[in-house]
């Protein structure tokens, strides 16, 4: 997926040099807590798509938590190649599957 690097390239670049009218400068400008807000909400989306919306509902709402996370990434100091190299990780482990988590009782 080169639009994955482009992108993520894109974000790098706003981050080092901002730019006025950029929603990523915007972003990056109000700093990682209305980043996090923003991932979160896009979860939201995509969930709410997925339940009832059409196929290119659901793709672009994808779209949108992709940028957000990447937006994300790029705030936090985390690199394609390292999401790259732990699911490359990951894909080797075999009969993986997690226990139930218990439910939460204290708030």
């Amino acid at each position: 997926m080169e639009e994955l690097n482009v992108l993520y390239e894109t974000v790098m670049d706003r981050k080092a040099n901002p730019e006025e009218g950029s929603y990523t400068s915007y972003l990056f400008g109000k700093g990682e807590e209305k980043i996090l807000k923003k991932v979160g909400e896009e979860c939201t989306e995509v969930i709410i798509a997925s339940l009832s919306q059409s196929k290119e509902d659901l793709i672009n709402e994808f779209g949108d938590l992709f940028y957000h996370m990447v937006v994300l990434m790029v705030e936090k100091g985390i690199t394609l190649e390292e999401i790259s190299a732990e699911l490359e990780r990951r894909s080797g482990k075999k009969h993986n599957l997690k226990a139930e988590r218990k439910p939460v009782t204290n708030y």
